[in-house]
């Protein structure tokens, strides 16, 4: 079996009402998606979500200008080899960001690829599933205005729990003083039983991190997500040796190489790889065997399209609970509750919680049935004559 072709997709779509994270404001919801087809008519399917504020051109130029030459004639099914591959290639300019999102994409597809080929989901290649179903957290609590939306932010809270979720992650960042008020106020509307988890997207220094989770460590949160940039792993070790709430972190971070770096640090206690930009499934096996040697907890990130979701899952059902009990702390899912068309349209069956619990899919590869009508109809065919434009 060989590669004979690779499409690259371009998905965008402007939302009717822009929504911020503390890092800016979200206008379009947008993707680039890869089709790897093999000589023998078997095709996968791949994403790298378009991290942030990022263009998803980008990613889709790297994947036809220098990822793509690598991996047509290739054998599909020797995925090891060609991460590698893909990964020496541009170890030179890449190793972090973009270039990582666009391997990632190629190694979803070619792991697609194994499963149909194997007849076999991916979570029983990546050695076996540790759980049936996942238990989903809500995100969300994006802002409409900016600062001062509280209610707006509790009425969310209570329509989450209404809708089955028990656990929710609320996206802050927007001054110390809104932060308390929003996360108060929710934890006072939502009670105790309901698990909160923050995220400020690295919107604060150390010293203004610490202070926000000092203020909150009477509300008993899950974890701290993003409380520095990512380049500062002193600022994380400083903040975690600081606060009595779990730091959490990675979906800015790529490769074992990266991990490692938070790891030998004991800078975080939750990983959190996104199986979309860190390298890949590949990657991800990686990540997870060097988390599991530390003792730190791996709970992947998502924020992508379907494919994104479909992918994670299979990662989170083959993912070892790194301190072993009978009632050990499970890995959970995370469940984007922002409008995001290609998340809901691209696959024929999106994935939906019931009661705040998703099933793992079973279905050979992904396990997903692309919409192929929506694609054409919404998706942009990226070639190298775009690039030279």
């Amino acid at each position: 079996m060989k590669v004979v072709d690779i499409k690259t997709y371009i998905l965008s779509s402007s939302l009717e009402r822009p929504f911020a994270y503390s890092q800016g404001w979200v206008t379009k919801r947008s993707t680039t998606v890869v089709e790897i087809i093999t000589d023998q008519g078997v095709s996968g399917w791949g994403e790298t979500f378009s991290v942030g504020l990022q263009a998803p051109e980008i990613a889709a130029s790297v994947i036809e200008s220098v990822l793509k030459p690598l991996i047509i004639g290739e054998d599909p099914l020797a995925i090891e080899v060609l991460w590698h591959k893909m990964y020496h290639y541009t170890r030179d300019y890449g190793r972090k960001g973009v270039v990582i999102g666009a391997i990632s994409a190629i190694d979803i597809a070619l792991w697609d690829i194994m499963g149909k080929v194997t007849n076999q989901p991916i979570y029983k290649l990546l050695g076996g599933a540790f759980r049936e179903k996942v238990q989903a957290y809500a995100t969300g609590f994006f802002r409409t205005e900016g600062q001062g939306e509280s209610k707006k932010m509790v009425s969310e809270a209570l329509k989450h729990v209404s809708d089955g979720f028990d656990l929710m992650k609320i996206k802050i960042g927007f001054g110390i003083k809104d932060d308390l008020q929003v996360v108060n106020h929710i934890r006072d509307a939502v009670g105790d039983e309901i698990a909160l988890m923050i995220d400020t997207n690295h919107a604060y220094s150390a010293i203004d991190a610490i202070r926000l989770g000092k203020a909150l460590e009477p509300l008993n949160l899950r974890w701290f997500e993003e409380p520095v940039v990512p380049e500062d792993i002193a600022a994380y070790k400083h903040v975690k040796g600081q606060i009595n709430i779990p730091i959490a972190s990675g979906e800015a971070e790529f490769t074992v190489f990266g991990f490692r770096d938070l790891l030998e640090s004991k800078a975080i206690d939750i990983a959190q790889p996104d199986v979309c930009l860190v390298g890949g499934f590949t990657a991800c096996k990686h990540i997870m065997a060097l988390a599991y040697a530390y003792g730190v907890e791996i709970n992947p990130h998502v924020w992508g399209t379907a494919i994104g979701q479909y992918a994670s899952l299979h990662l989170l059902a083959a993912t070892p609970i790194s301190h072993h009990s009978l009632f050990a702390q499970q890995p959970i899912f995370e469940y984007d509750t922002s409008p995001h068309p290609f998340r809901t349209n691209l696959v024929e069956i999106p994935i939906n919680h019931v009661d705040g619990w998703v099933e793992i899919p079973q279905g050979a590869g992904l396990g997903l049935n692309l919409n192929r009508d929506f694609l054409k109809k919404h998706g942009t065919l990226f070639s190298h004559s775009l690039i030279h434009q």
